[in-house]
């Protein structure tokens, strides 16, 4: 049975910031935590679990995921300039025969404020961005809140402006790294999976703006850990390729973000309100961890057959333990859940009780 979710789905995003977490997130219970016995990037972790950039809005939410036992958070994506957030609603429920197929994602799915076992839901938020000066200062906080064994991940990404060249585009993205650089986190992820460059689809779908935008976040970050996060790729010549970009400039590939898909009402209308563009939302959970599993068996081979030493990171349709355990079976160094820990606060103390040796 799920639980009421740490996101309203049924508050406005800015009342879920302000407001936020709910429910079994904040009751007051927190998850013991253990010595650091895993590396993750260089630095040592209790245990390979994590929440990606998405649901975790603030220092408040990152907080609960620490107490809750989530050892390593990702910070909500940041730009370098204030962002607003897609029009209400932001999150719905979407009902879902077995895996979304990229052949499934062609056609419409019904969209509801209604959510089924298993979970799968959509969210269309546009990444919303506070100033910098105001993130800088709240993810200082998250930072500070980790403990033993735990560390946060600093999420940022590029904002595309209309007029704007490549080379601008690479350069806010490495500003907005610059900036991240001001909170102090122990490791950072290139957010590639969200932003768009024009027509062209996501940034991690462009390996050339892949490569110069990691060469320039490698510059700007010095030695500290950097992750890409990614969407799923069809071609494994274009898996191959981002891996050797892994290999000369990050210390990590996460995959995948969301699948998207054709979302509508019961009267088969957009379900999102707003730009047309909206019709075309990420579908996340239960019916996507097929592509994230297939993700994270080629990044693992691909890893060996390149020589690399980056680490992966598994996400998509991490909802129940065992889905924890056949991520790790099929290689991930670590593993995270977004949709399954929203509606489930204890996800970490069911997976760490379950398999206690990860």
């Amino acid at each position: 049975m799920l639980a009421a979710p740490f996101y309203d789905p049924l508050k406005s995003y800015e009342e879920n910031y302000t407001e936020g977490p709910f429910n079994g997130f904040v009751d007051g219970v927190e998850i013991a935590g253990a010595s650091p016995r895993f590396d993750f990037v260089g630095i040592k972790v209790s245990y390979p679990l994590g929440i990606p950039a998405g649901p975790l809005l603030n220092s408040k939410y990152v907080t609960a995921a620490f107490k809750k036992g989530f050892d390593i958070p990702v910070y909500k994506t940041v730009r370098s300039g204030e962002f607003p957030c897609h029009p209400f609603p932001n999150v719905l429920g979407v009902k879902i025969e077995g895996d979304l197929t990229l052949e499934k994602a062609k056609k419409p799915l019904r969209a509801e404020a209604e959510y089924y076992e298993p979970l799968s839901i959509t969210n269309s938020f546009g990444v919303p961005s506070r100033k910098a000066s105001i993130w800088q200062e709240d993810a200082k906080k998250a930072v500070n809140a980790a403990g033993e064994g735990q560390a946060m991940v600093m999420s940022f990404m590029g904002t595309v402006r209309e007029g704007q060249t490549a080379d601008e585009f690479v350069e806010d993205f490495a500003r907005a790294a610059e900036l991240s650089l001001a909170t102090g986190a122990k490791i950072y992820e290139a957010n590639l999976s969200c932003p768009n460059i024009g027509n062209e689809g996501l940034v991690c779908y462009n390996l050339d703006m892949t490569e110069r935008v990691s060469a320039a976040l490698r510059e700007k970050l010095g030695d500290k850990p950097l992750i890409l996060k990614v969407g799923y790729y069809q071609s494994d010549q274009e898996i191959e390729a981002l891996a050797h970009i892994a290999k000369k400039y990050a210390q990590g590939i996460s995959s995948i973000n969301t699948i998207a898909a054709p979302v509508v009402d019961i009267s088969g209308n957009q379900a999102l309100p707003g730009s047309p563009l909206r019709l075309r939302s990420g579908v996340c959970g239960a019916a996507i961890k097929w592509a994230g599993l297939e993700m994270t068996r080629k990044l693992v081979a691909v890893r060996k057959k390149t020589g690399g030493d980056f680490a992966v990171i598994g996400v998509g349709g991490v909802t129940v333990p065992s889905d924890f355990k056949e991520y790790r079976e099929a290689g991930a160094d670590v593993v995270m859940s977004a949709t399954g820990a929203m509606w489930n606060p204890y996800l970490a103390k069911e997976i760490k009780e379950t398999y206690p040796n990860a």
